[in-house]
């Protein structure tokens, strides 16, 4: 035990750069005390650093950045469990805007506050101006800068944290639950110093767990109602602060003049618009119409053919619009039309698979996509966490222990989506879905496709947006040359939010929002925990114990190398089990902006920190 204690303290001393180490006892844990923390390796900012290298820290502050959000909310409060926030509508739940309306956190980096742009899985000081902590991660200590304040000039301290996580953990919305379950306790133990207590050692990614907690007012919600939707601005502590709300339609947030941690290393070069504000549209065609019109000055276009073809009005000719596509190494977890396992015929993985037939990426690509994209074969499309393959070694020993209960098609072959000749002909991918869906019951039958009940198998599709009408009604059209009936219903985005809450869906278009690095969110996506709870991120209602066994495994991955196998594992048995029907990535994010809307020279990791740009004369 104390040769294995040794060697944990030399890898964690190696992996801190900037930390030092505090003096213990031969039977004590090493307390290392540091800026900033990372999953595996060094810190790349030191302590004494200036600013991150990816921004301008000599952007001008000014001006005023419009952009557009598709849906509707109808409340300014994020850890309320009911209703539908600013963050939670595209793109905004995509891109690096956290910073817009949720209340800062003990530490930046990490998390969707504003994540680092050229560093996976780290987190610097914000809130919190170092940490502390022993080399087996029993607990973390946050030493909070004495001068934090809330905008009305209440100064932060360690009360207010243990109030967030109080709250938070037991009133919050089900995303901070799983985030915090596994801290056992928090303990204050001075105005300035709060500890988190975990509930097992070991477990080096559970302190991000605490350190992108964030930080809530305890003086302003002891009178409020935090459990209850609501359109009245929040109490925060950030670089804006909210000054107009136009009903539903509009939400303007004004940059905090005399706001506390302006002086930051972690905020140079950022947050340079005086103002910025979201309008909030149902229809994609209007929210362009409303970005030709110079309403809006960025404007980030979803649709591969209105950037081929739609992009020629006077302002782009003239050069007062410009358009660019940003690079990405960020995981954006691939587009799905996502099954509820939990319902028939969902519950048959024959009929999954079946469906999965049906669609014609190939056409929908060369038809509709200009070519643009590429079908994603994984749930971690366009980056290392990408199964290819069949499985190497170290995957097949983190997959044998399941082998019975898996496809045997995972051991001997990579997964791959039906492909077709992308000329609307589909029969070779008919007569194969027939084929499994006679296996699972079900006959064609005077043009419908019914089970021993006689009963034609009808599900539902919904979503809040038209923009997926091409994909998806060719889909249906597919479906019903089989003899299955799709009710495809867009509804407002808050019947939709409702809808999803309460699990009352057969199918539903998803993407997964992930970073550079995979942790604890895929537990919320996929553990079976979190099948069937109020709220729950886990929309298929998986419950496998091959999946609960591999994410489980994530926290606990001792290097880069062990992660990426275990990760690689997890994405072959999401993929054999046909929990939903992989669609595309690009890789890259489409803008087009004002040409006096500038961004950093650098392409980091993530294509949209927002935050980092900044409106010239």
């Amino acid at each position: 035990m104390k040769l294995q204690s040794l060697t944990l303290t030399a890898f964690i001393a190696i992996a801190t750069a900037g930390s030092t180490s505090l003096p213990a006892s031969e039977n004590t844990p090493i307390t290392q005390k540091s800026h900033g923390l990372s999953r595996f390796d060094d810190l790349k900012y030191p302590k004494d650093f200036k600013n991150f290298d990816y921004v301008n820290p000599d952007a001008p502050n000014g001006g005023k950045l419009k952009i557009a959000a598709i849906g509707i909310f109808d409340t300014l409060n994020p850890y309320s469990q009911n209703g539908t926030h600013i963050t939670q509508i595209p793109p905004l739940s995509f891109f690096t805007l956290g910073f817009l309306g949720l209340n800062e956190p003990l530490m930046v980096g990490s998390g969707s506050y504003s994540p680092t742009g050229d560093e996976a899985k780290s987190a610097y000081g914000l809130i919190a101006e170092s940490v502390e902590y022993p080399d087996d991660n029993q607990w973390i200590t946050f030493n909070l800068h004495s001068n934090a304040r809330f905008h009305d000039g209440h100064p932060i301290t360690a009360e207010d944290v243990e109030f967030s996580f109080e709250h938070l953990r037991t009133k919050g919305p089900i995303k901070y639950q799983i985030q915090l379950k596994p801290i056992e306790r928090i303990e204050v133990l001075d105005k300035h110093s709060v500890r988190f207590h975990f509930k097992s050692s070991g477990n080096r990614d559970q302190l991000f767990c605490a350190a992108e907690l964030p930080v809530l007012p305890a003086h302003y919600w002891k009178d409020e109602h935090n459990e209850k939707s609501k359109l009245k601005p929040p109490l925060g502590s950030g670089p804006y602060k909210i000054t107009h709300v136009e009903g539903g339609s509009s939400v303007t947030f004004t940059r905090v003049e005399d706001y506390w941690g302006k002086g930051l290393p972690v905020n140079q070069g950022k947050y340079n618009f005086d103002q910025i504000t979201i309008y909030f549209y149902q229809d994609l065609t209007i929210a362009f119409e409303a970005f030709k019109a110079g309403v809006l000055s960025l404007y980030i276009e979803p649709i591969a053919k209105n950037w081929a073809k739609a992009y020629n009005f006077p302002d782009i000719n003239s050069g007062k619009v410009k358009k660019a596509e940003i690079p990405t190494k960020m995981i954006i977890g691939s587009p799905m039309i996502v099954f509820n396992t939990r319902r028939a015929p969902f519950n048959d993985i024959r009929v999954r698979e079946a469906i999965g037939y049906l669609l014609d990426f190939e056409w929908s690509n060369r038809t509709l996509f200009e070519n643009s994209y590429s079908r994603a074969n994984s749930y971690f499309p366009n980056s290392i966490y990408a199964a290819s393959g069949i499985p190497i070694s170290h995957e097949q020993e983190l997959l044998e222990p399941f082998r019975k209960q898996l496809p045997e098609a995972l051991f001997q072959q990579p997964f791959l989506s039906p492909i077709t000749k992308g000329d609307g002909s589909i029969r070779s991918q008919q007569q194969q879905a027939l084929t499994l869906l006679k296996e699972a019951g079900w006959r064609l039958q005077g043009g419908k496709l019914v089970n021993q009940k006689q009963e034609q198998m009808t599900f539902e599709l919904i979503t809040y947006s038209h923009m997926v009408d091409r994909v998806i009604l060719p889909f249906k059209k597919n479906l019903a040359s089989i003899g299955i009936e799709l009710k495809y219903r867009v509804i407002d985005s808050s019947n939709y939010f409702q809808r999803v809450r309460k699990l009352d869906f057969d199918t539903i278009g998803n993407a997964y929002p992930l970073g550079l690095s995979l942790g604890s969110e895929l537990f919320r996506y996929f553990h079976s925990s979190n099948a069937d709870i109020p709220d729950t991120q886990n929309l298929a209602g998986i419950k496998n114990s091959a999946i609960d066994a591999l994410l489980e495994k994530i926290p606990n991955a001792e290097n880069q190398e062990e992660l990426e196998n275990i990760i690689h594992s997890l994405d072959r048995v999401l993929l054999w089990n046909h929990y939903g029907i992989p669609l595309w990535y690009f890789g890259k994010v489409r803008v087009a902006h004002q040409s006096n809307i500038k961004r950093p020279d650098v392409v980091t990791d993530y294509p949209m920190i927002i935050n980092t740009w900044w409106q010239a004369e």
